[in-house]
């Protein structure tokens, strides 16, 4: 759906509409992708086995799986209207249920895996109380209302900034078992949780202009650096004891998913300055470019980064292999092409020659490289019954 979206800026397609299959996209990327997978690692790693063979966790799954492919289908063909919304109404129940159940059920080894973990599930209900107001914003003021804007930025941000990054690093800290005292826990988890809600002051300073937004903003980046710099030091000591086991292409992921992390926190650190902070949104490049920095750099990088380690993923496996790397260079190339070409916007010096043709190529390299992982997965399934029935012969 991406990849038809850039294809659509070179050649426009007549009953295509371009916002809806937009729409579509973003919801599906968000709650399919993401969510699924967070979902499902969660379970396998913070619920005890015997408390995972509930079949409510399979049937909530597959309840979930319903509302985004109902999304999924219906979000292009008519945007936001009445069943587009009653999916997206079920995701948020079941993902309310989803919360429950984990906090009833998770058990966690170590303070930092319990604290980020339950904080992710914190944040993914308090990012839908956005959503719950875009009915009054549009009722009372319209959707060109600074309220109905705001509404959509504080359930963007808290997702990506509360549940999608606390969730990742919940699962990192489960996956490195790396031993932190709790004193020093404590100030990386209280700068990174007032850092994270500081720094909402940004996208609600594109709808209200006041002054007030930009100071608290610069004090949530400014924590936020701080919280980064304790993070790395954190971790660093870790580090090899974490990295000796891991597969090459396992260690690659892994450093590519922190690098894009230290870019979002470099990238957020520019909109200190005024002019900056202004045009961060009026330049669609930027805002495109950041959004996938967070969801395919950060986001998907750690759960590739998860699946690898855990061998979801064969990283022998050449097709595997492959396909995660031209995943990966599919979006280096973009990201490039995405913050050069808004640069270029921001110096008034024009555009990229062949720069939608270009991006459309690089683009391709997204779809390629999952194609190849999850092709190889299907073929996997499929030779396995044989193989068994043919060694039982």
């Amino acid at each position: 759906m991406g990849l038809f979206l850039r294809w659509m800026y070179i050649a426009p397609i007549s009953g295509v509409n371009f916002q809806y299959l937009m729409h579509g996209h973003s919801h599906v990327a968000m709650l399919g992708w993401v969510y699924l997978m967070l979902y499902c690692l969660i379970i396998h790693f913070f619920v005890p086995k015997e408390k995972q063979q509930k079949p409510i966790y399979n049937r909530l799954f597959w309840v979930t799986e319903m509302a985004v492919v109902g999304m999924m289908i219906d979000f292009p063909a008519q945007g936001y209207a009445f069943a587009s919304i009653v999916f997206s109404t079920l995701h948020i129940f079941c993902s309310y249920y989803f919360c429950y159940l984990i906090w009833k059920d998770a058990k966690t080894n170590t303070y930092p895996e319990k604290r980020m973990l339950h904080t992710s599930l914190f944040f993914l209900i308090f990012s839908t109380l956005g959503v719950w107001c875009l009915g009054p914003a549009v009722g009372l003021m319209g959707k060109s209302s600074p309220f109905y804007q705001i509404a959509i930025q504080f359930f963007l941000h808290f997702q990506f900034n509360g549940w999608f990054l606390f969730a990742v690093l919940a699962l990192f800290f489960k996956q490195s078992r790396i031993k932190i005292e709790e004193k020093k826990f404590h100030l990386f988890y209280n700068l990174f949780v007032t850092a994270t809600v500081l720094t909402l002051a940004l996208p609600v300073s594109w709808s209200l202009t006041n002054p007030i937004f930009y100071w608290i903003n610069n004090a949530g980046i400014m924590i936020q650096l701080l919280c980064f710099v304790l993070f790395a030091k954190l971790i660093q000591p870790h580090f090899k004891v974490f990295f000796a086991p891991l597969s090459p292409l396992a260690k690659t992921v892994y450093r590519f998913a922190l690098c894009t992390f230290a870019l979002k926190v470099i990238i957020q650190l520019i909109v200190l300055v005024p002019e900056l902070a202004q045009v961060s949104h009026e330049i669609r490049n930027f805002v495109i470019g950041y959004i996938h920095l967070m969801m395919l750099g950060i986001i998907t990088g750690f759960l590739f980064g998860f699946a690898l380690q855990n061998d979801y993923l064969n990283s022998q496996n050449n097709i595997q292999k492959w396909g995660v790397k031209i995943f990966l260079s599919g979006f280096v190339a973009t990201e490039i092409l995405l913050f050069l070409q808004g640069t270029w916007l921001f110096l008034r010096i024009g555009s990229i020659p062949n720069y939608y043709q270009v991006l459309f190529l690089a683009s391709i390299f997204l779809p390629l490289g999952l194609l190849f992982v999850i092709s190889n997965l299907f073929y996997k399934e499929k030779i396995k019954p044989l193989i068994v029935q043919n060694y039982s012969n």
